[in-house]
Formats: C-alpha cells, structure tokens, sequence
C-alpha cells in the first residue's frame, strides 16, 4: 500500500470513540488558542488584505470569517482567512518536534468544513485530532531534513487541513488517498521568508486553503499519482524526509495532539519560550536587577548564534528574536503578551540587557534528532560575580508539562477581546468551546465570533 493509503485507511476507518478523551480535550484547546490567536491578528496588515481579496471574490456562502460583520464565504476561503489571521499575531500552536503550527490548519480547516457539512462539534473534534495525527507523522518524517533544505512547515501542515476536511466530508479511503496525494503536490513555503516576513501567514493561509482543495478535487473523483509521497523524486525525496516509517509506524497506538502539541501562553517563535522562562526563572531566583547584569549567556544545541534581529522593531522581529525574549524575561522577571507591544519592543532596559547575551559556542549535544525537544538554558552573572542558572525543557503549555485549561482560558479571554468581541460573546463562546463535544452544529460556536 503506497504511504498515502495507509493513513487514509487508518483515518477512514478510526470513529471518535476510538479516541481517548484527552485527544479530544486537546482538540477542544486547540480551537480556544486558534480562536485567541486569530482575534490577536484580526487586524494586522496581511490578515486584512487576505480578507478584502476573499470577500472581492465572495462566492457560496459555506462558512464564516471569525470577527468580521460581512457574510460568510465559500469553505476554501474562510478558512484560509482564519487561518491567516492566527498565524499573523505569532501566538497559534506549535508541534515540538519541528514548529509546525499544525493546530491553526486543523482547526481553521475543520470548523470552516463543519459549516458546510453541517456536523456536530463532536465529529469535528475528531477530524482535528486524525488531522493532527497525520500532519504531525508526516512532519515528523521530515526532520530535520525540511527545514535544512529550507524548507517551512507548511508543507507538512496542509495534510492536516486535507485530513480533517476530508474527514467531515466523509471521504471514502480512495478518495482520502487521492486528497493526501494531491496535498503533497500543492503546497510550498520558503522558511527565510518566513523567519523575515509575513510570509508566515501566508504560508499559513494556503495550507488550509489548498488542503479543502485537494479535498473537494478528491471528492469530485480527481485522480491523481498515488505513490508520489515516497515515488524517486516524489515529495519526501525533495523536501528531505528520510524517516518514512514514521508515517505509519504504530498507527493509532498514542496520539501526537496529547504527546507534542503546545499551545502558546506567550507571544512569538515557539523555539524561544523555553529560553524565556529559564530566564525568567533565574531571574526571580537571584532578585536580579536588570542594572546589576554584568552578562547572560544561552546555552542549546539549537543555538550556534543569535538568530533573528538582535534588536527587534515590531512583531515580525519579535517574534523571531531570542535575545528579545530572554532580555524581556529579565527584565520584567516574566515573559508575556505585553511584551508584544510597542512600549516594550522600545524599553530601553529591555536593549540594554539584549547586548549582554551572547550563545555558548560549547553545548551539550542533544541525544535525538528533535532540538525543540531538549530546551534551553540561561546564565546570569551579576557585576558582584554572583551566578544563577536555570533549564527549560519543555515551556508552560506544553504537551509533555500539561495543558492546563486555566492557562488556555487565561489566554482567550486575554487576546479574543482585541477583535472587539464584546464580553458576552468572549465568555459566551468560550463556554461553548469548553462544551463542543456537545455542539449540535458549529454554528453554536461561529455566530459568536461575529
């Protein structure tokens, strides 16, 4: 059986009673952060144009462009609008083994599909933890190799948007096969684009679009190259996998939404979260004044240098910047959402602190091929030649720590006021969120977040 079949028979014949209460828990976390994090960036530049192209288009009315007054758009292009708008704030999920952000896809894809099919929150949580499983197996493939070709995450993504679509279409396994295949023929992104630009929502925006796509093709009865993911020359041979029984290796046995999703409590690129709590951490630990540093030194396999803007300007840079973020969690003994504000990017303490950082040249290799897997960590001196010292494996709101509902509640009702959302419909919907497995129709949900 070709690579493409294999899942799409396991995902075909797997019903949400198959699956453990904690991956559907986990679903139902993924739309409260997907949600927080699109009203973060409903406003921002490349959301907005995204939108006014959409609705320049318009089309069938099937599903509903989260905090906007117009009406709602053909499934494709809603969900890649609300897939923008999640992505563009830089505070959507991550999977930990290489920071795709495989939960605004699914999400996005699923709930958009929903509106069009007409099925209940119960299913969709399904599709988002099937789509989830299989973008992750097939991400997992790829590390390291995509990104050292250079590759970004949406190329592994857009088969968890083609997974849950084609999940609450009912696709039979062929035509699952055929929306796999297609999916790996569809998609692109350049990550230098997106570690500088807002490529990143882009990219974001066309893995959901393009994954519905690849769907309604294959539900059509569009055929196409069965074997490409693993054929000479197909999709793993080009973008770098090397791992391809990761695909399907033990399918069903444990479920990538529970073991490596994290949800951001903060802003900005997962890789850097664990480096800002362990400053933050040796910060509290030694009372440490920002006047009294003397240096701060990062140490991880996954840093050789300083990555991203040294002295970030806006959000892009932020959310690309580690030194930003180490220095911010010093200096405020925490790292958070503030910190995505102009007031901060400026604070001349925060700039001060960043020219202190330099990057252990020497650190201890890591034991698997999964860098975001091991962490960070953060060394103080002071002037008076005190030191204090913290790791970080995982971050707060990570799979392997716990997510905790108190902390993604926290987040929603943090960001989603930002799209101007009224209070009601912010505790409204999050209640509804909470209770999706209970939703008779995801419309219970959408008509709150006009």
């Amino acid at each position: 059986m070709s690579i493409a079949g294999e899942p799409a028979r396991f995902v075909t014949g797997t019903r949400v009673n198959d699956l453990p209460p904690l991956a559907l828990e986990r679903a139902r976390m993924v739309i409260a952060s997907t949600i927080a994090s699109a009203a973060m960036g409903a406003d921002i530049v490349s959301s907005r144009i995204i939108r006014d192209l959409a609705r320049e288009r318009a089309g069938v009315p099937e599903a509903t462009v989260w905090f906007d007054g117009g009406g709602a758009l053909p499934v494709a292009d809603a969900a890649r609008v609300n897939a923008v708008m999640s992505d563009a704030a830089a505070s959507d999920d991550s999977d930990l083994r290489s920071i795709a952000h495989i939960g605004t896809i699914v999400s996005t894809t699923a709930i958009a599909m929903a509106e069009r099919t007409g099925a209940g929150g119960r299913d969709v949580l399904a599709a988002i933890v099937l789509g989830y499983e299989i973008a992750g197996r097939i991400d997992e493939a790829l590390t390291p190799g995509r990104g050292e070709r250079g590759f970004h995450g949406s190329i592994s993504t857009i088969f968890g948007g083609a997974v849950a679509a084609g999940t609450l279409i009912k696709l039979t396994p062929p035509q699952m096969t055929q929306a796999i295949a297609l999916a790996a023929t569809s998609i692109g992104g350049l990550m230098v684009a997106a570690n500088t630009s807002v490529a990143r929502e882009y990219h974001a925006g066309l893995s959901a679009m393009l994954g519905i796509h690849a769907v309604l093709a294959a539900h059509r009865g569009y055929v196409a190259e069965e074997n490409v993911l693993e054929m000479p020359r197909g999709f793993f041979s080009c973008y770098g996998g090397d791992y391809l029984q990761d695909v399907t290796k033990d399918l069903g046995t444990s479920w990538d939404i529970t073991t490596n999703m994290a949800i951001k409590l903060v802003p900005g690129g997962h890789p850097h979260h664990a480096a800002a709590e362990a400053a933050a951490n040796a910060a509290i630990a030694g009372d440490v004044h920002p006047l009294d540093v003397a240096s701060i030194v990062l140490s991880s396999a996954k840093y050789r240098t300083l990555p991203g803007p040294k002295h970030p300007t806006d959000l892009i840079g932020v959310a690309h910047s580690p030194a930003y973020f180490i220095a911010a969690a010093i200096a405020d003994r925490g790292y958070g959402w503030i910190h995505a504000s102009p007031e901060k990017v400026a604070d001349p303490v925060i700039a001060r602190l960043i020219d202190k950082i330099t990057v252990d040249p020497n650190p201890p290799p890591y034991p698997d091929r999964f860098p975001h897997h091991h962490g960070a960590t953060v060394t103080i001196t002071l002037k008076d030649g005190r030191r204090f010292s913290d790791h970080v494996d995982f971050p707060r709101g990570s799979a392997p720590r716990g997510v905790e509902w108190a902390d993604v509640d926290a987040k929603y009702r943090r960001l989603v006021p930002l799209s101007g959302l009224p209070h009601a419909k912010v505790e409204a919907s999050l209640e509804v969120v909470h209770r999706f497995d209970a939703a008779k129709t995801v419309s219970e949900l959408t008509r709150l977040l006009h």
